[in-house]
């Protein structure tokens, strides 16, 4: 590979000449920008001002616009002697936990290649150390007309450098997260982890670039003048209300089924319990109402049964007034009978009464005859003397 940049890794009093490579690649598909009406390329042509001939690249250099338009000359000597101990040094500062790096910081990958012979035993001993220590190292280096931050880690047996961006060149995210306050369910947090559990288990190196593949097979096919557009179906979005449980039982089954899981189905017994393992259905919990709603629910519609129905139209004031005499002469005979049969009932038992004490008063004097007969009976009667 060829290297962009040649310099040397100081660490400490060890100094180990390296070779800058890039560790990335795009694979983007290039387009060129073309006349429409009849196909001819559109060249951007880099025209001097002043006279307005075009500049070859070889004779094109740097320079600072002042705010009166005035243009400052930059050569690349200039920025050679600046007094920088980066400019073609990677000085390690610190080694830290990779851990404590944000993945906000990361830029460009470099590796970091030994130059010569001499850097084989110092870049080795560099390699070991930040396996040993299970830590990363940070570094400044200058590149391409300006210092900049890096971390050096190991991958496999190289030395890899991440360009870093400076701390204040990370944006803060104000008013990025939801104003409003949300609540999620522990029901909804067990499914989400077993679709996280589902989803998560796959081989980097299986992922591969669709669109990309899409946009040559589309090239190849119009170069062969076979191509057909089709129409891509857009579905409609926002303004759609989900049942969020659902969605992610759903989403648990299908990604089970897609990796050939069991039968693809999770079980989430009530929402709260989903990806278990055995291949358990999951089925999808409906949103229900509370019981007192349904309750509520049940007795408004009794209520609205029961209530009369208003009807339109005045009725007739004599039809009025003979349900009202009616009314009247109904309740006057039925409170009449009742008085009625009150003052039978009354006389009733009070004939009742009388018959009781009657006998009772019987009973008692049949009593004390009786009593008094056998007291005269038992008692013995007194001779008299001659």
């Amino acid at each position: 590979m060829r290297s962009i940049w040649n310099g040397a890794i100081s660490f400490g009093l060890v100094s180990i000449p390296i070779k800058l490579v890039n560790a990335t690649e795009s694979h983007s598909i290039p387009f060129r920008q073309i006349h429409v009406s009849d196909g001819g390329r559109v060249r951007y042509r880099k025209v001097c001002e002043l006279d307005g001939e075009e500049v070859p690249s070889a004779e094109i250099g740097k320079g600072y616009e002042e705010a009166d338009g005035s243009i400052v000359p930059i050569t690349d000597e200039d920025l050679a002697q600046l007094p920088l101990a980066t400019a073609k040094t990677i000085e390690i500062m610190s080694f830290v936990p990779a851990e404590e790096i944000d993945p906000l910081q990361m830029d460009a990958a470099y590796y970091l290649a030994a130059n010569g012979a001499t850097a084989a035993k110092p870049y080795t001993l560099l390699r070991e150390a930040l396996k040993r220590s299970r830590k990363v190292a940070i570094a400044k280096y200058a590149l391409r007309g300006r210092e900049r931050l890096g971390m050096l880690r190991v991958v496999d047996d190289v030395i890899a450098m991440h360009g870093l961006l400076w701390p204040d060149e990370i944006r803060a995210p104000e008013g990025v997260a939801p104003d409003a306050a949300v609540s999620v369910r522990d029901a909804e947090l067990d499914l989400a982890d077993a679709l996280m559990a589902t989803l998560g288990e796959v081989e980097m190196a299986s992922l591969h670039d669709d669109y990309r593949e899409a946009v040559e097979a589309m090239i190849v096919a119009k170069s062969g003048g076979a191509f057909e557009p089709t129409e891509a179906v857009v579905e409609p979005a926002g303004g759609q209300v989900i049942d969020l449980m659902a969605a992610l039982e759903k989403s648990v089954r299908a990604a089970k089924a897609s990796r050939g899981e069991g039968d693809g189905r999770a079980e989430a017994s009530g929402g709260t319990e989903a990806g278990t393992e055995g291949g358990a259905e999951a089925e999808v919990t409906p949103i229900r109402r509370k019981a007192g709603a349904r309750a509520g629910a049940g007795a408004g519609a009794s209520r609205s049964a029961a209530a009369p129905k208003a009807v339109g139209g005045k009725k007739s004031t004599a039809a009025s007034t003979k349900k009202t005499a009616a009314a009247a002469t109904k309740k006057k005979a039925t409170g009449t009978g009742k008085s009625a049969a009150a003052k039978s009932t009354s006389g009733a038992s009070k004939s009742t009464g009388r018959a009781a004490a009657t006998k009772s008063t019987a009973k008692t004097a049949a009593a004390k005859k009786t009593g008094a007969a056998a007291k005269k009976a038992t008692t013995p009667r007194k001779r008299t003397s001659a």
